[in-house]
């Protein structure tokens, strides 16, 4: 595949002690975030910088992250992060590359926490999502209106309450009433 290292993004990591400054620097294949919150973060790179991502992660460090677009935004993981680390061997290569995948406490416990993060945005499992961690007794007649009010919004943390209101507004026809 020609040009692939043109969709990776870049992960910086720089801490500055009294007699010591490191700077390390992996490729990110894969980011899930909102804001300063990074829930998902997948990098690449040798055996000891992901050794010393992953230890940043466990000190909720902060990593400044630029986007193959030339975007730059500081991200961290927050507490308890959880990091899963492998190998990928390639052929021609001596050494396997490392792959860090680092997941946030928030993502982990998705859905649990009082908001669900999902990981790719379609309307029929976004609607499922719905209607499964909110508990709500729903039609699928409905999933057209009320995802609507959900993508109207910038940003929803509507709660179970919220939702079996807007749906009470429904008859059986999944219209309202």
């Amino acid at each position: 595949m020609e040009n692939a290292h043109l969709r990776f993004g870049l992960l910086e990591y720089i801490r500055v002690t009294e007699k010591a400054s490191t700077r390390i620097r992996l490729r990110v294949d894969r980011y899930i975030g909102e804001d300063r919150q990074a829930h998902l973060l997948s990098v690449f790179g040798n055996d000891s910088d992901v050794g010393a991502i992953t230890a940043a992660v466990h000190e909720k460090a902060a990593f400044s992250l630029t986007f193959p677009n030339g975007e730059t935004k500081d991200v961290t993981l927050g507490e308890h992060a959880s990091c899963y680390k492998g190998a990928v061997t390639l052929p021609g290569r001596k050494l396997p590359v490392r792959h860090l995948l680092a997941v946030s406490q928030y993502l982990h416990s998705n859905g649990s926490a009082g908001q669900t993060i999902l990981l790719r945005y379609r309307r029929e499992e976004a609607w499922a999502t719905l209607v499964s961690f909110l508990g709500l007794p729903a039609d699928p007649t409905w999933a057209e209106h009320i995802l609507g009010i959900v993508e109207g919004k910038e940003e929803d943390r509507a709660d179970r309450r919220h939702w079996l209101r807007a749906c009470s507004n429904f008859g059986n026809d999944g219209r309202s009433a």
